[in-house]
């Protein structure tokens, strides 16, 4: 790790965790609006319900496998990114989970004895 003289590397912006973790629905929301494409269009292109595709880009709904390569098709952008970004998200959320939190260090600690 580089280290910048008077500067904890712990805080380099890079390695920041947002307050609020960004579900990629948002991202596909604003790709799609930066289009001019109405979600009704896009979601009767991709074969799915207008509700599901609203659910999905307000971040009430994963995006899964199949949905990522619905969204690639659609609008040509790769569907793992659209994984990895799903993933980073689960995990910022899971990671900010204080009950799920004491749940991990409890059992690393029995884990520990072993």
């Amino acid at each position: 790790m580089i280290t910048i003289k008077g500067v904890d590397p712990r805080m380099i912006a890079n390695n920041l965790t947002p307050f609020e973790p960004t579900h990629p629905g948002e991202m596909i929301k604003d790709e799609i609006e930066y289009r001019g494409l109405s979600q009704r269009k896009l979601a009767a292109q991709m074969g799915i319900s207008p509700t599901l595709l609203n659910e999905i880009l307000n971040g009430k709904r994963a995006v899964s496998t199949q949905y990522a390569l619905l969204f690639e098709a659609a609008l040509g952008i790769d569907a793992e990114i659209w994984i990895r970004l799903q993933a980073q998200y689960d995990m910022q959320v899971a990671k900010s989970d204080k009950s799920f939190l004491e749940r991990l260090a409890n059992i690393r600690k029995l884990s520990a004895v072993l």
